[in-house]
């Protein structure tokens, strides 16, 4: 790999380990949680040791189609309305919805064929030396640039939100939602930077 490359995947995995840091921390913080909130973290954990892993690990098919396969039955748990109550449901599938398509993109990342040449993806063959998400036409389908594209901008519209929301608003007038994220930011910034990170690891190679 490119010294560039290889800068970029030591910042992500440093992203990554802050972020698996900080959910061990919270979780350390309130032991009492539901087994709902558990698995949650549980899930987010063992993506964020995946991440930060991955580029750095000679990951083989048939591995690869197991971790792919818990993570695509993680992508089903956050849209599964688990312990929830009615009234509250809309508003919590809706903050699940980004949570599931992270699992999403990493269930896809250990099983489509990346547009990386990295180790981690050597067990993918020529089909995985392309140049970009859509150098179609060098081993890179169009349904999977397609699907690569979709899940990276979702989670990069996500982050983006994520990270903003804590930032002191330019109106007078602030919502409620708003006041509580600037009041505990971390749970935004961590779920932002998680995103962040799963798009870009998305599009460049690894």
């Amino acid at each position: 790999m490119d010294a560039p490359v290889v800068l970029v995947h030591c910042l992500l995995t440093l992203l990554f380990v802050a972020v698996f840091l900080h959910g061990l921390a919270r979780g350390v913080g309130s032991p009492r949680t539901g087994f709902g909130v558990r698995m949650d973290r549980l899930l987010a954990a063992a993506m964020a040791v995946s991440m930060a892993a991955m580029p750095w690990i000679d990951v083989r098919a048939g591995p690869a189609a197991v971790a792919g396969g818990v993570f695509a039955v993680g992508a089903v748990w956050f849209l599964l309305p688990v312990g929830r109550r009615e009234a509250g449901r809309r508003a919590a599938m809706t903050h699940r919805l980004p949570h599931a398509t992270g699992m999403a993109a990493m269930a896809w990342m250990l099983r489509a064929p990346h547009t990386g040449t990295g180790p981690a993806h050597a067990h993918l063959g020529p089909a995985a030396h392309s140049t970009g998400p859509g150098a179609l036409g060098t081993g890179v389908p169009l349904g999977g640039s397609v699907i690569t594209l979709s899940l990276a901008s979702c989670l990069l519209t996500y982050a983006l939100w994520s990270l903003t929301r804590p930032m002191p608003s330019l109106r007078s007038a602030v919502s409620a939602a708003r006041r509580a994220a600037a009041a505990t930011p971390s749970r935004h910034v961590g779920e932002g930077a998680m995103a962040l990170g799963t798009a870009v690891m998305l599009v460049l190679p690894h």
